[in-house]
């Protein structure tokens, strides 16, 4: 007879994924946007080059915990609603559907603020909340949720099955190679994001036409194109998968055991 899974609480998952979030944007930021600048149709030099580099942080800031702590607690709550569900020999599906929730949750939460973020990160000279005014008056809801769909197959690759409870410098590991492998796997996606989201407000690339916005960036720059910011996108999500899972599961085995004291 299958043993029936303990519910986990889901106030460590929601605290942790919060600190998570918040401590791989402050720690990478500057290498996000070096990234954000070398994807750019205006070029690296003229979004900024490595001037500014914190440019658009606050706009992450105020976004990085809120979405972080709705990916991980959409994931557990998924979780303790699935798992009972199911037989053990197909209980690694409920982690698998869970991470998927989780992270369309995640960015349903994020991605304003990532729209706010790129725009700032190459008009340095721009601030935050006057790019906040401009997209909500010039393209109000929807210009905040340009590229969403492209973001949500971009970052399934967290999705992740654990079988055991696992040490927060094994979760470290595993975040940073699997980010790594994937970072490099997605890069045209991540470009392809980029550029809807930057893009004017009555260009082609602004409406989101994915095959027309690769055509457009093949006809220009072909390969180097599609995998324009690969080095600082491979570094990033690498140590950053390893930070955010490191961070996330010691804090979360942290917070349990205050709640059990």
């Amino acid at each position: 007879m299958d043993s029936k899974p303990k519910r986990q609480p889901l106030a460590p998952a929601f605290l942790a994924g919060g600190i998570a979030g918040i401590s791989v944007d402050f720690i990478l930021y500057p290498i996000d946007t070096v990234k954000t600048r070398l994807q750019s149709s205006a070029g690296f030099i003229n979004s900024g080059g490595f001037r500014g580099v914190y440019s658009g942080f606050t706009s992450m800031a105020a976004g990085s915990a809120p979405s972080a702590a709705a990916t991980f607690f959409s994931y557990e709550l998924m979780k303790n609603i699935l798992e009972p569900m199911v037989s053990e020999e197909y209980r690694s599906l409920t982690h698998v559907m869970s991470a998927c929730i989780g992270e369309i949750t995640g960015s349903l939460v994020r991605n304003p603020f990532e729209v706010i973020k790129q725009r700032a990160q190459v008009q340095a000279k721009r601030n935050v909340f006057m790019l906040w005014r401009e997209t909500a008056t010039a393209e109000g809801l929807r210009g905040f949720y340009r590229g969403y769909g492209k973001t949500i197959i971009r970052d399934r690759k967290w999705s992740r099955y654990q079988g055991r409870q696992i040490e927060s410098w094994q979760s470290a590991i595993c975040g940073s190679f699997a980010g790594g492998l994937a970072a490099a796997a997605t890069t045209p996606l991540d470009v392809l994001k980029t550029r809807v989201m930057l893009a004017e407000r009555e260009s082609t690339d602004a409406k989101g036409n994915t095959i027309e916005v690769l055509r457009n960036i093949w006809k220009t720059q072909k390969f180097r194109g599609l995998f324009s910011g690969l080095t600082p996108r491979v570094i990033w999500i690498s140590v950053g998968g390893g930070i955010y899972f490191g961070v996330y599961e010691w804090c979360k085995i942290f917070f349990n055991k205050q709640i059990s004291l």
